[in-house]
C-alpha cells in the first residue's frame, strides 16, 4: 500500500470538516481545474467526451443562480428526473447550492408516480430531461403546485431550459449566500424509496449523512492496495442515479476523492461501454452480476471442448485459491498459465483495469460471486439500505468471504437484536420519512436503526444476512423461507430469467416463471412456434421442468418448488414488475397473478 498513513489520515478527516454536500463538491471541482471529471458520449460521435472539473463547477454556480432568481428559497424541494448523464450531476450539486433539497425520482416514474411524489414533496420546481421522461413528469407537474420547470434538454416543453439559464448567469462565479448558510445536519435530500411493496416514502438524508458514507467509503477504498491515487481511478455509472445506492458511491464519493465517472448509455450497451471506458471501481446489484453470468455460460457453449474445460478450471483453481487461501505446485503452475490463457480475456471484456467490482442493494448468490472472483475479478458484496445513506457493511480485500456482507464500515455500529434484527446506528441514519412520524418512530428507536433484516455475525466480525423478517414465507409446515435465496437459485439456470415464489400458510412452494428471453427465442424458432404459444408448449414446459428440478436439487426440502406457471410477459420496470434496482415487485406480481398462482395448488 504505498498510500502513507499521514495522507489517509488527512483525506478521511476531510470529510468531517466539511460543511455540507455542496461546499465539498465545489471545493474539490476547484482543486479539480482542467482535469477531466465527467465522461459521456453525445451525438453524433460514438467517442466519449469530457467535462473538465472547472467547468462543471462553473455550470453549477450558474444554475444555482438561475434558480434562484426563478424564486427558489431555502428548504424548497426540486424534482430531478433524468438518465444518468452530467447534466444529473450539475442540477443535483446546484439545487443544494440553492439552498434547495434535492428530490431525485426514477425516469420509469409513470405521471400517477410522479404526482405521489410532487404531492407528498411538496416539491416547488422540476427539473427534467427530454422525450418520454419529460412528457411524464410535466404531466405530472402541470397538475400539481409546482412553480416553474427547467429541462436539461432544449425544446422539451419545459418552461426553461438549462441552457438558457446557465447562459443567463454564465457571469456569477462566486457561490450565493444560501451555501454558506447550510449545515452538515440540514437535510439534503428526500431519496423516494423504490417500493416493492406500496407507495415510494421519502427518506430524508442530511449532508452528514451521505459525507459520513462517503468517508466510509474512501476507509473502504484505501484497502484496495491498487490505489496510491484516488485522482486516478474511473467510475462508470450505469444504475440509476435517482437510487441512494449509486447517488453516493456512484457519485458523491467520486467526486470527494476526486476521481472520474463516466456514464454508460444503458444496461443494453453495458458491456461495449467497460471496453471504452475502462473503469477502475465499478458498483452494480446482484442482479446484473446474476445476468453476466448467465451470458458468460451461455457464450461458453459456443466454444470447443478444450476451451470450456480450460475455462471452467480456472474457476474452480480461483475458487479454491480464496477459499483455502493455497494451491499445491503443480496447481500454481496451472494456475499461472489459465492466468494467461482465460482470466487475462475476462478481465479484458471488464475494461482490463478493474481494482474492484462492489455488490450491493440485495443477497448475491454466494457461488455467482465466486465465480467472478475465481475469474481474478475482485467482488466484495456490501450491504445497506437507503435509511442509512446507504451502505453499512462490506467485504475487505484482506478478509474476503461472499458468504458474508463483510464487516461494518468506518463509523458505523451494529448490533443484533434479541430476535437477530440487524440494527444500525451512526452519522449515515436518515433523518426519518418524510411526513410520517409514526412509520419513523417504529423504524428508529434510542438512536438505533431496525432493518428489518435478520443477520448473525462469524467469527471475525463479519455481517452475514439469513433473512428479511417482513418477507419471510412461513409454510404450512412452520418452516420460515427466504423468497430471494429460493428465487436466486431459479434464475441462476440457464432457461430462467426471472422466478417469483408463493407459498405462505401453504404446504409447499410454487413459482411463476420467466423464461430466458434469448432461450426462448430460439426454442421457438426451432420449434416453428410463436412466443405466445411457449406457454403452453409441452416440450417447452419439459425443459423449464428440468430448470426448475435441477435448481431444486440445491435446495433444502421445504424450500423446493413443486409447481410452476410461465409468465406471459418478462419482469420489467415499465410494467412495473421490477425496481429500477432489478429487484422483483413481489406485492404488484402476486396482484397480478394470484389466481394462476393459487391454481397451482389445485384451486383457486
Amino acid at each position: 500500500m504505498t498510500v502513507s498513513a499521514e495522507d489517509k489520515h488527512r483525506l478521511l478527516d476531510r470529510y468531517d470538516h466539511w460543511t455540507s454536500l455542496p461546499a465539498m463538491a465545489l471545493e474539490m471541482l476547484q482543486a479539480g481545474e482542467d482535469r477531466p471529471f465527467l465522461w459521456a458520449k453525445t451525438a453524433p460521435t460514438e467517442d466519449y467526451s469530457s467535462i473538465s472539473y472547472i467547468e462543471v463547477r462553473e455550470r453549477i454556480l450558474a444554475l444555482a443562480h438561475g434558480l434562484i432568481a426563478q424564486g427558489l428559497q431555502p428548504g424548497d424541494r426540486v424534482l430531478l428526473v433524468s438518465e444518468n448523464r452530467p447534466e444529473w450531476l450539475i442540477a443535483d450539486v446546484a439545487i443544494m447550492v440553492a439552498g434547495g433539497i434535492s428530490t431525485p425520482a426514477y425516469t420509469t416514474n409513470s405521471v400517477a408516480d410522479h404526482t405521489h411524489v410532487l404531492n407528498d414533496s411538496g416539491a416547488r420546481a422540476v427539473i427534467v430531461s427530454g422525450g418520454k421522461i419529460a412528457a411524464e413528469a410535466l404531466a405530472a407537474a402541470s397538475a400539481t403546485d409546482v412553480a416553474f420547470t427547467i429541462s436539461l434538454d432544449d425544446n422539451a416543453g419545459a418552461d426553461h431550459s438549462l441552457s438558457e439559464i446557465i447562459q443567463a448567469h454564465s457571469d456569477k462565479t462566486e457561490p450565493p449566500e444560501t451555501l454558506a448558510a447550510l449545515s452538515r445536519n440540514d437535510l439534503s435530500s428526500l431519496i423516494y424509496t423504490s417500493g416493492t411493496g406500496g407507495a415510494p416514502k421519502g427518506v430524508m438524508l442530511s449532508h452528514r449523512a451521505i459525507l459520513a458514507n462517503c468517508k466510509s467509503a474512501m476507509d473502504l477504498v484505501f484497502d484496495l492496495k491498487e490505489v496510491d491515487d484516488p485522482t486516478a481511478e474511473a467510475f462508470l455509472s450505469f444504475l440509476p442515479l435517482s437510487h441512494a445506492y449509486e447517488r453516493t458511491a456512484g457519485q458523491f464519493f467520486p467526486l470527494s476523492a476526486g476521481c472520474q465517472i463516466y456514464y454508460a448509455e444503458g444496461i443494453d450497451k453495458l458491456s461495449k461501454n467497460l471496453t471504452e471506458a475502462c473503469p477502475t471501481i465499478m458498483t452494480a446489484v446482484p442482479r446484473l452480476y446474476e445476468t453476466m453470468y448467465a451470458r458468460i455460460l451461455h457464450g461458453l457453449r459456443k466454444e470447443s471442448d478444450l476451451k470450456q474445460r480450460m475455462f471452467h478450471r480456472a474457476v474452480a483453481l480461483g475458487k479454491k485459491r480464496i477459499e483455502t487461501g493455497s494451491l499445491g505446485l503443480l496447481e500454481r503452475v496451472e494456475d499461472a498459465t489459465l492466468e494467461a490463457l482465460v482470466r487475462s480475456k475476462v478481465k479484458a471484456r471488464f475494461g482490463g483495469r478493474l481494482k474492484a467490482l462492489i455488490s450491493g442493494g440485495a443477497p448475491l448468490n454466494y457461488d455467482v460471486g465466486m465465480f467472478f472472483a475465481g475469474l481474478g475479478l475482485r467482488l466484495l458484496q456490501g450491504y445497506g439500505q437507503t435509511e442509512a445513506a446507504p451502505v453499512v457493511a462490506c467485504n475487505r480485500p484482506h478478509s474476503l468471504d461472499l458468504s458474508t456482507v463483510g464487516p461494518k464500515l468506518l463509523g458505523v455500529e451494529i448490533k443484533l437484536a434479541d430476535d437477530g434484527e440487524i440494527l444500525v446506528a451512526g452519522d449515515l441514519l436518515m433523518d426519518g420519512y418524510w411526513g410520517r412520524p409514526d412509520e419513523t418512530a417504529a423504524t428508529i428507536k434510542d438512536g438505533w436503526l431496525h432493518t428489518g433484516d435478520v443477520g448473525i455475525f462469524d467469527e471475525q466480525n463479519r455481517l452475514k444476512i439469513t433473512d428479511r423478517k417482513k418477507d419471510l414465507i412461513v409454510n404450512a409446515g412452520g418452516d420460515n423461507i427466504s423468497p430471494q435465496r429460493v428465487e436466486g437459485v431459479l434464475a441462476l439456470e440457464a432457461e430462467i430469467e426471472h422466478a417469483m415464489v408463493y407459498g405462505d400458510r401453504r404446504p409447499n412452494l410454487v413459482a411463476l416463471i420467466v423464461p430466458d428471453p434469448d432461450f426462448a427465442k430460439t426454442w421457438a424458432t426451432d420449434h416453428n412456434l410463436k412466443a405466445e404459444d411457449l406457454a403452453e408448449d409441452q416440450g417447452f414446459r419439459a425443459v423449464i421442468s428440468t430448470a426448475v428440478d435441477k435448481a431444486n436439487e440445491k435446495l433444502s426440502s421445504f424450500e423446493r418448488v413443486r409447481r410452476f406457471a410461465i409468465s406471459p410477459e418478462t419482469f420489467t420496470m415499465d410494467n412495473g414488475f421490477l425496481t429500477p434496482t432489478l429487484k422483483i415487485r413481489r406485492k404488484f406480481i402476486v396482484e397480478a397473478y394470484k389466481d394462476r398462482l393459487d391454481a397451482l395448488y389445485g384451486g383457486k
